[in-house]
C-alpha cells in the first residue's frame, strides 16, 4: 500500500496506472473510517484494478461555527484498516498542499440542488465539496468514484457537476451502511454521549414509519411529514433542521407522492448534526 502526500506524486502514479490500462477506482473520504467507508472500498476492489482512497478533512466545506477543528482524525488507525483490505494507494495531502497560498478557484453549482436541504442550513458547504472533489478527480483521474447513499444530496450534486463539466468518471452510489439498531454509520456518531447514542436510532425508525405510511397508501406528503416531526419531537434533546420529501434527482419538494421519492432529514442531537434518508 503506497501512501502519497504530494499532488505531483499522485498525478504521476495515476498516469502510470492509465498507461498500463488499469481501471482506477476512487473512494474519497475525510478519514476516521467506519464500515460505511469500508463497504465502498470493497466495492471498488471488486470492480477496478487499482483502488485509491483519499483521506483529507476538507476545510472549505465547513462553516465558521462547524466542527472542522474537532472532526475525528486518526490516520494510523485508518491506514491499518485499509491495509487489511489491500488498498493500493492512500492519498493524504495537507491543507497547504491542496490550497496553497493565493488559492482562489472554486466550483459553485448554481442550482436548487445546492440551496435546499443541507445546502439551506450550511451555505457554502456544497461549493466546498464540489471544489475538493473536482481537484481530487483531476489529481487521481479515476474511472469510477464511489459515494454512500447516506449523503444523498452530495451524490446528486456530484453527479450534476460531473455531467455539466463533462468529467470522464462514473459515479457509483452504494447503499447506506447501518449499525444493528438502524443508525446510519457516520464519523460524527463518535460525538454522541451515551444517552444521545441510545436515542439516535429514532431517525431511521422515523424514516421507516414514513415508508410504512406510503406503503399503506398515504400520498399526502404534509401528513407524513407531520407524523415524522411528531415522532422526533418527543425527544427534547433533538432539534429538527429539516424533514423533506423530495424528487431524488431534482430535490424539489413533492406534495403528492407518486413514483420514486427521497425522504431526507437532518437533526441536531445535543451538539451533533446527523443526516439520514431513504429512497422509496
Amino acid at each position: 500500500m503506497k501512501i502519497i502526500h504530494k499532488i505531483k506524486d499522485m498525478m504521476s502514479l495515476s498516469d502510470d496506472f492509465r498507461k498500463q490500462n488499469k481501471i482506477i477506482g476512487f473512494v474519497p473520504t475525510m478519514g476516521y473510517l467506519h464500515e460505511g467507508h469500508l463497504s465502498l472500498i470493497r466495492r471498488a476492489k471488486q470492480e477496478c484494478d487499482i483502488t485509491v482512497v483519499s483521506i483529507f478533512v476538507n476545510p472549505i466545506q465547513f462553516g465558521k461555527n462547524e466542527d472542522f477543528d474537532r472532526y475525528p482524525r486518526d490516520l494510523q488507525r485508518d491506514l491499518d484498516m485499509m491495509k487489511d483490505l489491500n488498498v493500493d494507494v492512500v492519498f493524504n495531502p495537507s491543507s497547504e498542499e491542496m490550497y496553497p497560498k493565493g488559492y482562489s478557484t472554486f466550483v459553485d453549482i448554481e442550482s436548487n440542488i445546492t440551496k435546499t436541504l443541507c445546502g439551506k442550513s450550511r451555505p457554502g458547504h456544497f461549493k466546498g465539496v464540489a471544489t475538493v472533489v473536482t481537484k481530487l478527480f483531476n489529481i487521481i483521474t479515476p474511472h469510477k468514484a464511489y459515494f454512500g447513499q447516506k449523503d444523498a444530496q452530495q451524490c446528486v450534486v456530484i453527479k450534476k457537476m460531473v455531467n455539466d463539466l463533462n468529467m470522464k468518471v462514473d459515479i457509483v452510489v452504494c447503499p447506506t451502511v447501518r449499525e444493528k439498531d438502524g443508525l446510519a454509520m457516520s464519523s460524527r456518531n463518535t460525538y454522541l454521549s451515551g444517552r444521545e447514542r441510545r436515542i439516535a436510532p429514532v431517525l431511521y425508525k422515523t424514516l421507516q414509519m414514513a415508508q410504512r405510511m406510503i406503503e399503506l397508501g398515504e400520498k399526502d406528503s404534509k401528513k407524513i411529514l407531520k407524523e415524522m416531526s411528531k415522532k422526533i419531537n418527543k425527544y427534547r434533546s433533538i432539534k429538527i433542521d429539516y424533514i423533506s420529501i423530495v424528487d431524488p434527482e431534482t430535490l424539489e419538494d413533492i406534495e403528492i407522492i407518486s413514483g420514486k421519492v427521497l425522504i431526507a432529514l437532518a437533526v441536531k442531537i445535543g451538539k451533533t448534526r446527523l443526516i439520514d434518508n431513504i429512497i422509496i
